[in-house]
Parts: C-alpha cells; structure tokens; sequence
C-alpha cells in the first residue's frame, strides 16, 4: 500500500510541475505513475512497478508526441526576450569607446553595458538602436 501511495505523490508532483511550466515536460510521467500507482495496488514487485512506470511514461509520449505536435506553433524559430529589443532606440549614459573598455545605455529602465556595432565612440546622450543582444551586452548603433 505504501508504494501505491509513493506513486501517488509522484503523480501529484509530476502534475504540479506540469501545471507551473506549462512546457509538456511532466505530463507522461503523471501517466506512468498513474500505471505504476495501479500496479502497486496489486502487490506488483518494485522492479515490475518501475519497467510500468518507464514503459508507460515512454509509450505515452511516442503516442501523443503527434498529436500534440499538430497543435503546437509551427514557427521553426522561437524569439527570445533579447530578440525582441533589437531595433529598439535605447540612450547613451556612459561614452561607448572599445579601446577604453567602456560603455553603458539605458533602455527603458535597465541600464546595460554596450558596444558600437562597427566600434566607433558614442558621446553620452545619444540615441542608439539596438543592433544586437548579448548575455549582459547590446550592441549598438547611433540612431540617425
């Protein structure tokens, strides 16, 4: 009765992690531990109860990775955050200068560190576009 339970809270939790990513990452486990929770019930031995737990999980999603792909966009690209500032016009509040190491702009509240596309300086007070996206970076043109 235990291992019944055991898998019960395995199912709980492989739903609450489904229910907060919403990213179809847990889905199939909640199937496999639903199975191995019901071979649990008849005094299935633990290792019986972990080849149903796999096996089901593994089966439901080769059956329903189809279906779910019909329903899911088709963009072959996904845009990230990053993506979506480029072109944006961002302001200059620390000279861009590649030889001194320096550079900082404003975009909307988020001050970051910068860089000239093509490394040429930029005064302070400039209005840049937003060429492109690093980890902690943008690279930047003047705005003209």
């Amino acid at each position: 009765m235990l291992m019944m339970f055991l898998w019960i809270l395995v199912l709980i939790v492989a739903a609450v992690a489904e229910a907060v990513t919403t990213a179809l990452v847990s889905v199939w486990f909640c199937v496999g531990a639903f199975a191995a929770a019901i071979a649990a019930a008849f005094d299935a031995p633990l290792i019986i109860q972990l080849l149903v737990f796999v096996s089901v999980s593994i089966a439901a999603l080769l059956l329903t990775k189809p279906i779910i792909k019909k329903f899911m966009p088709q963009s072959a690209y996904v845009f990230t955050n990053g993506e979506n500032d480029v072109g944006r016009t961002a302001y200059v509040v620390e000279e861009i200068d590649g030889a001194k190491g320096t550079g900082r702009v404003k975009l909307g509240d988020v001050d970051w560190g910068a860089r000239s596309e093509d490394g040429s300086v930029i005064k302070v007070g400039t209005a840049v576009i937003i060429t492109g996206k690093g980890a902690a970076t943008l690279s930047v043109r003047e705005a003209h």
